[in-house]
């Protein structure tokens, strides 16, 4: 199957037809203009949620936003896209990426189970809750911001020295 990433610039004014024209080809089409994504024949406003869980896409376009989330369970992608910026959830569960960009960034929760990352780039900043159950990671970056809570079960992590228990903490604010 071909493969085709198109850049639309507002001056073509002929859009649809481009896009009627490679469908015919039955390519598998990319499209970015302005705020809208085209995988498979089916559009997405860039603004909104994002469901691509179960496609066939292999690769997103460099310097993808999206408002909403993202899902990507169970596609064929292999790697992100730099300068990623999704303001809700980000789901790569089941992906066989085997890392992150460094210029992430994940403004709802960020789930990686069952993937095959090993590391988490430094500097690493999620809004919401980051799940890493069933991963290869064994240490925590420095400088990673979790707005939410952090999973770590059936990992090989051992507890980061920057993270303390609830007791640790209760302790700590008792002596203040």
């Amino acid at each position: 199957m071909l493969h085709f990433s198109f850049i639309i610039d507002n001056f073509i004014n002929n859009e649809h037809f481009i896009i009627h024209i490679l469908r015919k080809m039955k390519a598998e089409i990319k499209l970015i203009k302005k705020e809208v994504l085209v995988v498979e024949g089916k559009e997405y406003d860039l603004k909104e949620n994002i469901d691509l869980e179960g496609t066939n896409i292999p690769e997103l376009p460099h310097n993808l936003s999206v408002g909403g989330s993202l899902d990507l369970r169970d596609t064929n992608i292999t790697e992100l896209p730099h300068n990623l910026s999704v303001g809700g959830d980000l789901y790569l569960e089941g992906t066989n990426i085997t890392e992150l960009p460094h210029n992430l960034s994940v403004g709802g929760s960020l789930d990686l189970r069952y993937t095959n990352i090993t590391e988490l780039p430094h500097n690493l900043s999620v809004g919401g809750d980051l799940y890493l159950e069933r991963t290869n990671i064994t240490e925590l970056p420095h400088n990673l911001s979790v707005g939410g809570d952090l999973y770590l079960e059936r990992t090989n992590i051992i507890r980061p020295r920057d993270i303390c228990t609830l007791e640790e903490l209760r302790e700590y604010q008792k002596k203040q």
